[in-house]
């Protein structure tokens, strides 16, 4: 895990959750958390993103939290393909520049399940339905939620570092 962004203080920035799969989670891994695509229906959504937000990763299917990042670059346009999905024609074309906050090992992704009542942005679901704050691709959340989640992280590490 890295510490917060060099420059960036921890709660400066618009917090973006983005919704992706483990599989193209591991692709943003493989880039060294250097650059995210984002899907072509959410281009609107994505232009808001600016230098200095932060971006939360929620890993679709194990429905735990996983890294924080924070945007570098203004947003743009790149076909390359990277990551992955059922349609064959998507290419996340929307992209940002980011580096690496708080990367956790698979072992130690932070169940959602356990701070989703917490959650200021999941109160808007009643609470047998906390789950449906994380369908979707691209969401905004408040500060508020993003440094609870930075700070299960740090407790995360902590007790790795005091375990070993």
């Amino acid at each position: 895990m890295r510490s917060p962004g060099r420059g960036e203080p921890a709660g400066s920035g618009q917090c973006w959750m983005l919704v992706i799969s483990p599989d193209n989670f591991r692709k943003t891994r493989e880039q060294g958390f250097s650059v995210q695509g984002i899907k072509s229906r959410h281009r609107r959504r994505a232009e808001t993103i600016r230098p200095g937000d932060h971006l939360l990763y929620y890993i679709a299917g194990r429905m735990c939290f996983a890294a924080t990042c924070t945007v570098t670059s203004p947003l743009f346009e790149d076909h390359s393909h990277v990551w992955r999905t059922a349609r064959r024609e998507e290419d996340y074309p929307w992209r940002v520049k980011m580096r690496p906050d708080h990367v956790l090992e698979e072992s130690e992704w932070v169940p959602a399940k356990n701070l989703a009542y917490r959650l200021e942005y999941v109160k808007k679901w009643p609470p047998e339905q906390w789950s449906m704050a994380f369908q979707g691709h691209l969401h905004q959340l408040p500060q508020k939620d993003l440094k609870l989640i930075e700070d299960e992280f740090k407790r995360t590490v902590r007790d790795r570092a005091a375990a070993s």
